[in-house]
């Protein structure tokens, strides 16, 4: 039976139809390494394939295993479904593509991971969908932008490498005033940030980092949270609202729930249109390894966000530095506001700083630690530490780093689950070890 349970730490071990392997009684979920499926009958062929009913087809399109991810992932985060695919910068394609065609824009943050910038700012463009850019300290950015090509808006809770915490209700208040949807990337602040409570409609996650927390399989997810009316106003989301030619001429923003009975139309469209044609599958094994990872996040998140805090404020006392970017260190006037309204259990797992030497004394003080990993990745047990300007950010101009808030001496830090004790001696000696070199 699923659970009915509101606490995270029950939902991610009882969410969703699994109790057991109906076949063999396995408590732990198999991995289904198939690509096919035996129908029933025709009859039952013939459902699937019209949205009559549910079921499983071929694994680029959906996977026993991955169906329970897919469950966990929608209770978790207070969603009516999910769809897992094969890493977190899909799931910010998809999530986009689903409402836009060429010509069509979205306004997006311009506080973002270097990787979402290059897709918007270049290869979306390549495409014909246009990115347009608004500074998230005014939520009103937002609507300056607005036209009546305009499909979606799209931000991360806490974005990396800046951690100023969005505006998630404000902006999904102006969105709702023209029928748009909010597209939150949640990857940053999964448990302590509840999107869809806040007025998103859909939630995206790279589940490679905090979920996974391993650091040994690539994911991605879409969480539709159900609560947004697509045929309020056809005319701005033509794609669910217009007869697809792929599918008879159905429209999913009516057939979906008319058939189904169930508000999930865009996750319908997004599975049977662009998992089928464009093919970002997750494999069933990355399945299974990111359930086992999502089995202990409650536990091993509560550990990241308190080293993480003890970081900061070590950091904060280091004369070396000029600034610790941390949303529970220097946060004044609406930031504060938007730390204390949209984090509700703790400050992330993120830490930022920039040293005084600048971009030299950034990639020295990567060069002398020993213990803690310089990978370009976050979410990982282990502590890693990256140097964005010569790395992650790399690609983007000057100008665009500093829009994203990467400045040339800016060091980023994936706080992990060592003691803190370790943790701390090994940034000690790093940043002694800059200031020795100064001398």
């Amino acid at each position: 039976m699923p659970t009915t349970s509101i606490h995270p730490e029950t939902i991610v071990l009882h969410a969703g139809n699994y109790r057991k392997d109906e076949t063999t009684n396995s408590v732990a979920v198999p991995i289904y390494q198939t690509t096919s499926y035996q129908f029933y009958n025709t009859t039952n062929a013939s459902n699937l394939f019209g949205f009559k009913e549910l079921g499983n087809i071929y694994t680029r399109i959906m996977n026993p295993t991955t169906a329970v991810l897919e469950e966990r992932l929608a209770v978790l985060e207070g969603g009516v479904a999910a769809l897992a695919v094969s890493s977190g910068q899909a799931a910010s394609a998809y999530a986009i593509q689903n409402l836009c065609k060429s010509g069509d824009n979205i306004v997006s943050s311009t506080d973002l991971y270097g990787g979402s910038w290059n897709l918007f700012a270049n290869t979306f463009k390549q495409l014909g969908i246009e990115v347009r850019f608004a500074d998230p300290k005014d939520p009103e950015n937002f609507r300056k932008l607005t036209d009546n090509k305009t499909r979606a808006y799209y931000a991360e809770t806490l974005p990396n490498p800046k951690l100023n915490v969005f505006p998630i209700q404000e902006t999904s208040n102006i969105g709702k005033e023209f029928n748009i949807p909010l597209i939150i990337d949640n990857t940053a602040a999964p448990i302590t940030c509840k999107p869809i409570e806040h007025g998103a409609a859909i939630v995206v996650h790279s589940l490679t980092k905090f979920i996974g927390g391993h650091g040994s399989s690539i994911g991605g997810a879409i969480i539709d949270s159900g609560k947004f009316d697509w045929t309020l106003n056809p005319k701005r989301h033509p794609l669910l609202n217009e007869p697809d030619p792929s599918y008879w001429g159905i429209t999913f923003g009516k057939a979906v729930p008319e058939v189904l009975g169930l508000p999930i139309a865009y996750l319908v469209r997004a599975r049977f249109v662009l998992l089928r044609d464009l093919g970002s599958s997750i494999s069933p094994t990355n399945s299974f390894n990111l359930i086992q990872g999502l089995e202990t996040l409650p536990l091993r998140y509560k550990v990241h966000q308190s080293n993480a805090e003890k970081v900061a404020y070590f950091l904060s006392l280091r004369s070396e530095i000029s600034k610790v970017i941390y949303p529970n260190i220097n946060s004044t006037g609406e930031n504060k506001r938007r730390v204390q309204k949209y984090l509700k259990t703790g400050f992330g797992p993120l830490v930022g700083f920039e040293l005084k030497g600048g971009k030299e004394a950034g990639q020295q003080f990567i060069d002398n630690l020993k213990m803690i990993y310089h990978v370009a990745n976050i979410g990982d047990a282990r502590t890693l530490a990256i140097h964005p300007a010569s790395t992650t950010h790399s690609q983007l101009s000057e100008e665009d780093q500093i829009k994203t808030g990467v400045t040339p001496g800016y060091i980023r830090l994936s706080v992990g689950l060592e003691h803190i004790d370790d943790i701390l001696k090994d940034l000690t000696q790093a940043i002694d070890l800059v200031s020795a070199k100064k001398e």
